[in-house]
Order: C-alpha cells, then sequence, then structure tokens
C-alpha cells in the first residue's frame, strides 16, 4: 500500500514505522525539526517490548502533499486543535478510493455520521463548527481508528513505544455489522506489521468508551502534573472523576452508547497502567496545544444536546481550560 502518515508524532510514527517493515510505500507530512529529521535520518521507533530494540525506515517527507501525490490510506494522527488545518490540505493525498484513517483521541468531526439515530447527522459546533474538515475529507473516505498504546517522542522523528498494540477500525457510516471489505484488508496489513487490530462493527462505540476513561485522566494530570496512579490514589480525585464519568455514561445511554461498567470497574483497568504520564501532560509539558474540546467540551455540548446535566465535567472544563489559556495552549475567548 502506498500509506502517507499526516502527522509523525508519537502514534502516526510508530504506526508508520512499523507498516514499513513489511514493504509498504511510507510516505510523511510533517514540518520544521520533524521534516529535517525525517529527511536526514529516516523514521525511528524505539521498541521497550518484548525486548529493546530500534526499527528503521527511510521515508519520502515533504512540507507539502501534493509533492506525495494520491495515496491508498492517509493515516491522520494530529492532536484535535490541528485537525483543520490538515483537511484544509489534505486533497492531493486523496483519489477516489482512498481511506483517512483517524488514529486520534477524543470525540472525532464524523461521529453522527450515519450514526446516532435522531442525532444523526449532527455537526458537534466543538470540533467542526463550519462544516469545513467534512466538507474536505467527504465521509466514503473515512475509516475511525481507536488507539490502545502509549507512545512518546524521544526527539523529532524518534518515537518511543511504551505498552499497547491496539487499533480497533470501523467506518463510521457502516450500515451493518459485514465489515466492508477494505477495512478488513486494512485491519490485515495491520496485524502483519505487528499490531493487534481489529474491526468493529460499530466504531463510535470504541471512541465513546475509550473516551470515557480519558477524557478526566488527561485533562487532569494537565493541570496537576500527576501521573495516573497518583489520580486514582487520591480518594477526592477518583471520586471526581467517578462523578464525570456517571455524567457521560448516562449522555452515552441518551445516545445509543450504554456502557455497561461502574467508574470502579474503569478504575481499575487504569490502575494496571501503573505510573502512566498521559498524552495530554505531554503535550503540556512540550508546550503544545491541548485538546480540551475533543475530549472535555464535545461531552458538555452533547450534555446540552441530550439534556443531560453535566456540573462536574463544566467543572473540569474550566479549571482544565483555564490553566491552558494561562499556559498559551488554549484559544482565549469570552464567555
Amino acid at each position: 500500500m502506498k500509506v502517507c502518515i499526516y502527522g509523525a508524532g508519537a502514534i502516526g510514527g510508530w504506526i508508520g514505522a512499523h507498516l514499513a517493515q513489511t514493504g509498504h510505500d511510507i510516505s510523511v507530512v510533517a514540518r520544521g525539526a520533524t521534516l529535517q529529521a525525517l529527511k536526514k535520518d529516516g523514521l525511528q521507533c524505539i521498541q521497550t517490548q518484548p525486548s529493546l530494540i530500534t526499527l528503521k525506515a527511510q521515508v519520502k517527507a515533504s512540507d507539502q502533499a501534493a509533492d506525495l501525490g494520491p495515496q491508498d490510506v492517509v493515516i491522520v494522527s494530529v492532536k484535535a486543535p490541528g485537525m483543520l488545518d490538515v483537511a484544509r490540505n489534505m486533497a492531493p493525498l486523496l483519489a477516489p478510493h482512498t481511506m483517512v484513517m483517524t488514529a486520534m483521541n477524543g470525540v472525532p468531526w464524523w461521529f453522527f455520521n450515519g450514526f446516532g439515530g435522531a442525532l444523526k447527522g449532527t455537526r458537534l459546533n466543538t470540533i467542526d463548527p463550519e462544516g469545513q474538515i467534512d466538507h474536505a475529507i467527504p465521509a466514503h473516505h473515512v475509516v475511525g481508528c481507536v488507539v490502545h498504546a502509549s507512545c512518546s517522542l524521544d526527539a523529532p522523528g524518534v518515537v518511543r513505544h511504551h505498552f499497547g498494540q491496539g487499533l480497533i477500525l470501523g467506518e463510521p457510516a457502516q450500515q451493518s455489522d459485514q465489515v466492508a471489505e477494505r477495512v478488513q484488508q486494512l485491519v490485515a496489513n495491520l496485524q502483519t506489521a505487528g499490531f493487534n487490530a481489529s474491526a468493529s462493527a460499530q466504531i463510535q462505540k470504541d471512541v465513546w468508551y475509550k473516551l470515557w476513561g480519558n477524557m478526566t485522566v488527561n485533562p487532569i494530570s494537565a493541570f496537576t502534573g500527576a501521573t495516573t496512579d497518583l489520580i486514582m490514589q487520591v480518594d477526592l480525585v477518583r471520586n471526581f472523576v467517578s462523578q464525570i464519568m456517571l455524567e457521560a455514561k448516562l449522555i452515552g445511554e441518551k445516545i445509543g452508547i450504554p456502557i455497561a461498567q461502574t467508574p470502579e470497574d474503569r478504575h481499575a483497568v487504569t490502575r494496571k497502567l501503573g505510573a502512566f504520564k498521559t498524552s495530554m501532560l505531554q503535550d503540556v509539558q512540550a508546550k503544545r496545544a491541548v485538546e480540551l474540546d475533543a475530549l472535555v467540551g464535545a461531552v458538555q455540548e452533547l450534555g446540552q444536546i441530550t439534556k443531560v446535566p453535566t456540573p462536574f465535567t463544566d467543572a473540569l472544563m474550566g479549571l482544565a481550560r483555564l490553566q491552558a489559556q494561562e499556559l498559551g495552549l488554549y484559544p482565549t475567548s469570552p464567555e
């Protein structure tokens, strides 16, 4: 396959490096120091499990999508605040058959494409207020991807993989339990590359379930500096997390995604991760824009749409947004 990684950060670099090992033609849209590093040294991924090895891949890299041409798959792994800029520059990479695999956190712009009952087709103002992303990347191109893995950047173009190999893929507008052939083939290619890849009959459910866990610990870790083990250890903080999760759980029921677990069930999963530094804490420490809207703001908006009160989610958003604004990592706007 011809595969373009749009945004060679931690997750995109990890996926790209592995696909390159199995003979796929990998290109990257990148800028600045990352672009220079990719041109000089290629893409590198340091694997820490089961043993320490470094994967290296020579890739074609450019800051202009037009230099790379139409692709079979475009893997978008940018932070949510950068998605509009990506969408505006995506066109040269798209052929009629191209799949755009979105390996991102939070609620995506395509969440209600072919899903949601009475809410089907709803556009979320927190994510794509004017529909520009949806217009630039038509729905038939989109393959959603939920990532269950932890990676970080050691340096531009150098990814470190910590744990997890999970990739769950699905088409947002899938109308039956029968997974599309193109998704099955993409899953097979990812499995061959070493990922624990699987296909979902309803990718929105997988998105929501992951969000249910990380919409809380991500921003709390960002404004406290604490790793997830510490967040889970403090009763007052863990109880605050639980209240937010109960609000999101009720919203999920309203939009057709019931969650059988209790917050404490999910906390047990989080505890097993140990002293885990969330992606949002990494962003704050690196002075990168934070994806509060995709992780928390969208849940607030869905609460308003479904008429579910969200006082604890609102408090979380207020605290996290204030800190991010003070650090210059989130836009300042009048209330």
